[in-house]
């Protein structure tokens, strides 16, 4: 008998030290710099100042947020948009959820500084980079931040594109500031991202990335959780 398809959904969690080895199998297909195990450990001990996120793929979609982990913050209207595609911390691993991207952020004071987004690249144009990002946002509205700040590769144009959506804009450049083949990094930063207006357009592009996943979802089937880990984990099956 044909074995029944499953829908392929993706939704963020906060990343936790088991979650190291994937993170750091993916940075080395995303990154020509990579940081040391002890590195994110460090940093994941450290959440008053460091936050990190992962994302990921699963057959079977995660409760809802209410659920598990019920909203605080009073900005309800921004998180419950992605509410059926965010999921909630544990310490333990569930096989069927497969990390295919990852993101933190540094804060400081009322800034927050986004550090890194990589996405499996078998999973990439897929949105979930965008929903990464909008992961990243919300830790940073958690901490009261005011403004975003990153640096990205001149050369990364597509990446641009997307923090130019989300409000972002450049302001400086760092000459040679990648340290594998000199590349300049562009600066950019949000205006107040606890302004009426910034949350009136992140309401409205969640609107539109929760239908972009959720067609996603439609629209690509697998025959099982095994093949899902099949192609998040090429190196161990």
């Amino acid at each position: 008998m044909q074995q029944a398809e499953a829908i392929v959904y993706y939704f963020i969690d906060p990343m936790i030290e088991t979650d190291i080895e994937r993170v750091q199998e993916i940075e080395q297909q995303s990154f020509s710099t990579h940081w040391s195990a002890n590195t994110y450990r460090n940093e994941l001990r450290n959440p008053s100042n460091n936050r990190y996120i992962v994302g990921k793929a699963s057959p079977v979609p995660p409760p809802p947020r209410e659920e598990r982990n019920p909203d605080t913050s009073g900005r309800g209207f921004l998180s419950n948009v992605l509410s059926v595609l965010l999921g909630a911390s544990s310490e333990t691993p569930d096989i069927r959820y497969f990390i295919v991207g990852y993101g933190g952020l540094w804060t400081c004071v009322d800034e927050a500084h986004i550090t890194t987004i990589a996405v499996d690249p078998i999973y990439r144009g897929r949105g979930i980079g965008e929903l990464l990002l909008n992961g990243l946002i919300d830790q940073a509205l958690s901490t009261n931040a005011d403004l975003l700040t990153l640096e990205v590769r001149i050369s990364n144009v597509v990446a641009q594109q997307l923090y130019l959506k989300y409000g972002f804009h450049p302001f400086g450049k760092r000459t040679r500031y990648y340290t594998d083949n000199g590349e300049d990094a562009l600066i950019m930063s949000t205006d107040s991202i606890q302004s009426k207006s910034y949350q009136e357009r992140l309401y409205e592009l969640r609107g539109l990335l929760f239908e972009r996943l959720r067609q996603e979802a439609a629209d690509t089937p697998v025959k099982s959780a095994t093949d899902i880990a099949a192609a998040s984990y090429p190196r161990r099956y």
